[in-house]
Parts: C-alpha cells; structure tokens; sequence
C-alpha cells in the first residue's frame, strides 16, 4: 500500500484521500483521553463520559471518524483499479469521487448503528466508559461470533468480490451519470459483509483503543490481498474463537 501510496500521490484527488484518512487518524489521537482524567476535567472530552452522557451525536462521530480510518485503507484497491480505468478515458475523475462517497454512506450507516448499540450497551453496564467490554459473556460472544464469521459462506462471497475489483467492475458498469456512486454503495455493502463482525470487536478492544484499530486495519488489509488472504482469514477465525472460548471458560469458573 505505500508503494501504491507514493505512485499516486502526483494525483491530487488521492492527496485528498489520502489526507483525509490521516485526519480521521489525527483526530481520533486527539480524542484520546488523558491518563487519570478527573472528573471536572471531563467536560472538556465528552468522548471521555458514558455514551448516553456524552450523547449520541459524539459517540457517532467517534464511529464515524471510526470507520472512516479503518476502513478507506481496505478500499484501496478498489480505488486504484478505477483510477486506472480513469486513466484509460473509461471512467471519469469525478466518477473516484462518486465512488468514495457510496463507500463512505455505507459504513455512516453501520456507525449509527454502531453508536445506537455502544449507548444502549452502555445503559445495561456492559461497556466500560470508553467501550470496552466489562462482561466476560460479551467479550466471548463477541470472539466467537467474529470468529465463527471468517468461515461463514456470506464472508468468502463478500470477500471474493472485494478481491477482484476489475471483476467487480465490468460486471456493474454503467454510462450513466451517477453509475460510480452506485458502484460505491455496492462495494461497501460488500465490505460491511467482510468486516462488519471484525468492527464489532472495537467493543472487546475498546472503542477509543488505537492499539486497536491498527491492528484491525491490517487484518481487513490482508485479507482483501489475494496472495495473503488464505493465511489471514481462517487462520484469524480459529484465534478468534479460541480467545472467546478461553474468556467464556473464566467466566464458567
């Protein structure tokens, strides 16, 4: 991806992408709450207070900038694949746009989602302040349901179509004018269909872990890299699944 990264960023529409993930990093850094953060102090992080405190609108932020950082990196080379054909007088530039912006609607949904369930979570005292799960029944289902996922038939059909954009697009293409949007919607329901389980698992890392987020990041990369995703995929559900049942075995005892 950094090799990708220097070869286009002569391209000023992928400086925009581009910056635009590194913001949503930046920001999420700065939403970070102090260690030993006072109560008074408090105030000046919202993000900091228990969801239905903070209220709705911060904790979807939070999942938006979220999803934003984690999930523009996977989609890169679906980005590239059109860019090319952008190149080749196929496609157009404000076609790349279109296309990020029916990418980007799809996971806003599945953040206000998200953010609805940390909230009502939050409310039964499942999460932690910062989104973390503090039930052990929880945590474990979590990482058995994600787990059981990476070998679900819907993951290898979702999975598959992300890993061949080219495929992807000469099946939808369109000239029609907002033909990429709909393109882009497509491609990130397919991508919700990959990764969704795997986002849920910011409630066992915890929803302000950067930590985290890195490291999910670079596990939906590589499964969406087809010479490495046999060596992700079934391999992370196993773990998944052992890590849950090994919680769910604390909290037999």
């Amino acid at each position: 991806m950094l090799a990708l990264a220097r070869k286009r960023l002569s391209d000023w529409h992928w400086l925009a992408f581009f910056a635009a993930v590194l913001a949503a990093w930046g920001l999420l850094y700065a939403m970070q709450p102090p260690a030993g953060l006072a109560a008074g102090a408090a105030l000046h992080h919202p993000h900091s207070l228990p969801p239905g405190v903070a209220g709705y609108p911060v904790v979807f932020a939070m999942w938006a900038l979220m999803t934003a950082a984690m999930m523009a990196p996977t989609f890169v080379p679906a980005l590239a694949t059109y860019d090319d054909l952008a190149g080749s007088g196929a496609a157009s530039r404000g076609g790349f746009f279109q296309l990020v912006a029916g990418y980007v609607l799809i996971w806003l949904g599945f953040a206000a989602l998200a953010a609805g369930a940390q909230i009502a979570l939050s409310s039964a005292t499942m999460l932690t302040p910062l989104g973390q799960s503090s039930s052990n029944w929880l945590t474990a289902g979590l990482l058995v349901g994600a787990g059981g996922y990476q070998f679900s038939a819907l993951k290898e059909r979702c999975l598959s179509q992300c890993m061949q954009p080219f495929a992807f697009f000469m099946r939808h293409w369109r000239q029609t004018r907002w033909n990429a949007l709909g393109m882009g919607l497509r491609l990130g329901a397919l991508c919700l269909g990959c990764c969704w389980a795997l986002m849920l698992l910011a409630f066992v890392g915890g929803t302000m872990n950067l930590l985290w987020m890195g490291l999910a990041t670079l596990f939906m990369v590589l499964e969406k890299l087809p010479d490495v995703s046999r060596f992700v995929v079934r391999p992370l559900g196993v773990a998944l699944i052992i890590a849950g049942l090994a919680v769910a075995s604390g909290a037999w005892i």
